[in-house]
């Protein structure tokens, strides 16, 4: 897998060895349904494959053991004697937890409205039981190829993500610092899990499109010319064209491109005004200036966050931030100093 952005080639093969190790564990299969003498030869024809198997009922536990055992698939009948398969599968994609594990759901019947239906609740594929064994080895061979091909392309790019924080003298750890109140702040303004989680990815490769700045420009100390200014800019297109194979972390696309708009359309790189900026980039985007201005660089001290919400306030009154949000954000650091200086006050 090759990706050209502006010149600079990403190539991922699927037998690099950053994503195939030969030491790899064999992959592990959750197979979840209520009748044993259903599990058993399924079983036994994943095990031929070599296959780490393990076998549940469809009750109240699911979940729990889903997010617990981590499996690298699951194999789910739809009809189970307390749970609904494609519930299960629903609730399953969309839990941050387990949203990236492939899911084969199953059942005698092979109809119209259960194919439907797997692909309403994102479903990866649906066999009839009894399985044939050549189907059931290609179609779970591919899946979990395909999920170690995703993971192994993810933790590429958080490499190089990492790496191009540390280019920089000016960045000390300052990805680890936005991906914590990343998290805070989500759950601080109540929304999805998906959503926190997608705040708190692009925390960790929002810049990495930098990779394609030369240090010449990107490490200038100087004032930046125009021609320098309008290739920094690019920094945010590169990182988007990086982050697409990222399969199901597509709602960190929209963050990484537009986290420096700004609300009155002078922001870049497409100039959006007010709400046309995604709310997420909004988010993200107070957060990250703030971890900016409370941290130390080599060319000035790390302002309080008093100072830091005063500047970001001052901004706002510019036109530059979204004013529901950064009233949000500002009642939040409050909420958080002054639970810090009530812990702080506490005798040990």
């Amino acid at each position: 897998m090759i990706n050209q952005v502006f010149g600079l080639s990403l190539s991922i093969e699927p037998n690099s060895p950053v994503i195939n190790k030969r030491n790899q564990a064999p992959a592990k299969i959750l197979i979840i349904d209520d009748r044993p003498y259903s599990r058993m030869p399924t079983r036994d024809l994943l095990l031929l494959d070599g296959y780490e198997v393990l076998e549940i009922d469809g009750d109240n536990s699911v979940f729990e053991s889903v997010i617990t055992h981590q499996p690298d698939l699951v194999l789910l009948d739809v009809i189970l004697s307390e749970l609904d398969g494609f519930e299960v599968c629903k609730l399953l994609k969309q839990d941050h937890r387990t949203s990236q594990i492939p899911i084969i759901l199953a059942a005698v019947a092979d109809t119209r409205e259960y194919r439907r239906k797997v692909r309403e609740v994102d479903g990866d594929d649906f066999l009839t039981k009894p399985f044939d064994r050549f189907q059931l080895s290609t179609r779970v061979k591919s899946l979990i190829d395909q999920k170690r091909l995703k993971e192994g392309v993810e933790q590429v790019l958080v490499d190089i993500a990492k790496v191009m924080e540390y280019r920089s003298p000016d960045s000390g750890n300052s990805s680890i610092k936005v991906a914590s109140l990343a998290r805070s702040f989500g759950e601080y303004l109540q929304i999805s899990p998906r959503a926190i989680e997608s705040l708190v990815f692009a925390a960790r490769v929002h810049d990495i499109g930098e990779v394609a700045i030369p240090d010449a420009i990107l490490l200038k100390k100087g004032e930046l010319t125009k021609e320098e200014r309008e290739l920094i800019h690019q920094h945010v297109l590169i990182g988007e064209k990086l982050c697409q194979p990222l399969g199901n972390r597509q709602d960190v696309l929209p963050i990484i491109r537009h986290h420096h708009e700004r609300w009155d359309g002078s922001g870049y790189p497409d100039g959006l005004v007010g709400n046309q900026i995604p709310k997420l980039a909004h988010i993200f985007q107070i957060f990250d200036i703030y971890t900016a201005l409370t941290s130390e660089r080599p060319h000035k001290k790390a302002y309080s966050p008093t100072q830091a919400l005063e500047i970001i306030s001052e901004e706002t009154n510019k036109g530059w931030r979204n004013p529901e949000i950064v009233k949000q954000f500002t009642s939040f650091i409050r909420a958080l100093e002054e639970k810090k200086q009530f812990q702080d006050s506490i005798p040990i």
